[in-house]
């Protein structure tokens, strides 16, 4: 059995997936002091629907390729929010309308703001890889 991913190592790997999947805003939240039941919260911004569930579907992907595992995923079939909850780290992937009426970061005020380069170091992985496009002939 693979040794578990450390919170930081996957909040670095989901910071980048987010990255190449082009969402907004990327906000990290490290909640340990203020939370039992997670580390950090990653709150990201999509701009549609289909924006929102292809960049879930590419954290959900990127982490498998480290071998870790989404604990639960709700909101995927809809797209306004979806939540991956990887145990350690929950992500957050919403609408711009949805993310603004929840606030979630004014809802989560007392957690740490992790700044972007913060846990550049721990991840020291390659970029998500693409999938190629068919070429037409």
């Amino acid at each position: 059995m693979p040794k578990a991913a450390s919170a930081k190592k996957t909040q670095s790997w989901i910071q980048h997936a987010l990255e190449d999947a082009k969402a907004r805003d990327v906000t990290v939240l490290d909640v340990r002091k203020i939370s039992d039941f997670t580390d950090y919260m990653v709150i990201a911004t999509g701009t549609s629907n289909r924006h929102v569930q292809s960049t879930a579907d590419r954290v959900a992907e990127a982490l498998r390729s480290h071998g870790v595992r989404a604990v639960g995923v709700e909101g995927g079939k809809i797209g306004d929010w979806v939540l991956i909850d990887f145990g350690d780290v929950i992500v957050h992937v919403m609408r711009e309308e949805i993310r603004d009426f929840y606030n979630l970061e004014k809802l989560w005020s007392d957690a740490k703001r992790v700044e972007a380069g913060e846990n550049r170091k721990a991840a020291k992985t390659p970029r998500t890889p693409r999938k190629a496009k068919a070429v037409k002939k």
